[in-house]
């Protein structure tokens, strides 16, 4: 006997791997992370519209999905079931467009309210009408599947021909050339107690119906199959065949129906004779109202969906640990680029790369030819276009490791950055003030007259900064005018801001370039926290 343990310590168990579940972000276009993605979906799907619902009323009616391909006769086949029509049938594809959930009268508070499918709208007509036009409304909160407001509803019909206990919903067709309807069919079947599979004579080794099948025997669900409009002339052969077909499959020993192929088959909201239909349904009734059979399909159900997080977290959990190694990968190539860019610059400015071409004119034309502006200026534009030049290796070679990086689809390479050199430019003119300013006051504190010009002293003192051995007499002449104690004092704190600002402005280039990445937030928490969950459920499993 299968049996549930609800016990409330399993409950918030199972609440606390759903919040991590949902946590989960996988944005970068990894190999497999398009299959991650979905395996979150169908885990939170499965989490939201069976499990935590299921668990926690194990009394609630039996649901019954019922799905298939394209043209299986599933709208058929429940309105043949219900014995009127409640979901439209036709030859127009597809047809089912909205999904229909049909209980008893009794049992329509359970499928009112949000216990299951809680972000579908519940849309359902004023008892005593037949028209199915909305007659109320109740929505739930959206879980993010991006599909448009009329696939996101769930029309609740009631039939006094169904036993109590017993709900069938009829979903979309698995196969719909429209995306909307393959999800919400997925997350239907997700939902249910039973899956009753549907398919035709001539579809039966189609690829779709098989993965179906294939993933209720994974998850150990409560599985019927429907072999719907077989011609009478075929009927033993193509049962035969199929039969043989599923048992190769290990699933010889799920029951199976076959439909004959009938004038009502052929769609336009004919309903099936009930003796076609009366296996099915005798099978469904005994599921819900018989307690024996009613437990073991429940929890067998259950405990399956259940046994499947052991095999999907860690799957997921791998998922999020391959986007957090993507991430770092992405993320120190810009740093390892701007860090090498940064040595690269210092060097540079050791060697008196500054100085050179305009610049280097200016100061051999120093003082009798160039101004102290002039020189100022010079030397300014000088180490602006030496870090522009920095930026832009550290870009070239930052887009060349994540050209080699699937992960980097998700965040735009580095490329031209035109206001870079204007942020540059504003930056270096900062510190250009900076140590003017410097240089002013250092000479308010010469007790020297008459005091040397402090434009000179800030002239002589970038050039000294900047030029490397080039302008080793920058130096002898800043010693000359302020003497040597004031010129070391001045020299040493110019230093420490000419390194805080080569740092400033590169840490600032790089942290744009990994504004992006950070964005997206990946990090290494979710999972440790996915296993971590998954440990306390098992435990208290």
């Amino acid at each position: 006997m299968v049996t549930l343990d609800v016990r409330p310590q399993l409950l918030d168990a199972l609440s606390a791997l759903r919040d991590r579940v949902a946590s989960v972000r996988l944005p970068l276009p990894l190999p497999g992370a398009p299959r991650a993605r979905q395996t979150r979906a169908e885990l939170l799907a499965q989490l939201d519209d069976y499990l935590v619902p299921r668990l926690k009323a194990p009394e609630a009616p039996l649901l019954a999905v019922v799905g298939g391909s394209t043209g299986a006769g599933k709208s058929t086949l429940v309105n043949s079931l219900v014995g009127r029509q409640v979901s439209e049938a036709g030859v127009l594809r597809p047809t089912t467009r909205v999904p229909v959930l049909v209980c008893h009268p009794d049992d329509h508070h359970w499928f009112a309210g949000l216990r299951v499918l809680p972000d579908l709208m519940r849309v359902w007509a004023p008892p005593g009408e037949d028209d199915p036009l909305p007659g109320s409304r109740t929505r739930g909160p959206s879980r993010g599947f991006g599909t448009t407001a009329a696939t996101r509803e769930l029309r609740i019909e009631t039939a006094a021909g169904l036993p109590r206990g017993l709900a069938i919903l009829d979903a979309p067709d698995v196969d719909s050339l429209v995306v909307e309807n393959r999800t919400l069919a997925a997350q239907l079947i997700c939902a249910a107690d039973v899956w009753v599979m549907v398919t035709t004579a001539s579809r039966y080794a189609d690829a779709v119906p098989w993965h179906l099948l294939r993933t209720a025997k994974q998850y150990k669900a409560t599985l019927g199959i429907v072999l719907d409009r077989v011609p009478h002339q075929v009927l033993a052969e193509v049962s035969r065949q199929y039969g043989a077909l599923l048992t190769r499959a290990g699933l010889g020993d799920v029951p199976r129906f076959t439909v004959p192929e009938l004038p009502e088959s052929a769609g336009g909201g004919g309903l099936l004779p009930a003796s076609a239909v009366a296996p099915l349904f005798a099978w469904l009734a005994h599921h819900a109202q018989d307690p024996a059979a009613r437990q073991y399909a429940v929890g067998r159900t259950a405990l399956g969906a259940l046994d499947s997080l052991g095999r999907r977290m860690p799957e997921l959990a791998s998922a999020v640990a391959a986007q957090h190694a993507a991430a770092v990968r992405l993320t120190s190539a810009v740093e390892d680029a701007y860090k090498r860019e940064g040595k690269r610059v210092r060097a540079r400015l050791d060697q008196g790369a500054v100085l050179a071409g305009d610049a280097l004119t200016r100061w051999r034309g120093y003082p009798l030819d160039t101004s102290n502006d002039e020189l100022l200026d010079s030397l300014a534009e000088s180490l602006a276009a030496l870090l522009q030049c920095a930026v832009a290796a550290a870009d070239e070679r930052i887009a060349q490791a994540w050209r080699r990086e699937p992960a980097a689809g998700a965040v735009r390479l580095p490329g031209p950055d035109r206001e870079a050199a204007e942020r540059i430019g504003m930056a270096v003119r900062h510190w250009r003030r900076v140590l003017e300013e410097l240089a002013e006051e250092e000479v308010s504190r010469l007790d020297k007259q008459p005091a040397p010009d402090p434009d000179g002293v800030a002239a002589l003192l970038v050039a000294a900064l900047l030029g490397g051995k080039r302008a080793r007499p920058a130096g002898e002449k800043l010693a000359e005018r302020i003497g040597v104690q004031a010129a070391v004092r001045l020299r040493d704190r110019g230093g420490e801001l000419v390194a805080d600002h080569l740092e400033q402005v590169l840490r600032g280039e790089r942290d744009r370039r990994l504004a992006p990445l950070e964005a997206l937030e990946v990090t290494p928490e979710p999972q440790a926290e996915l296993i971590a969950a998954l440990s306390l459920l098992q435990k208290e499993r």
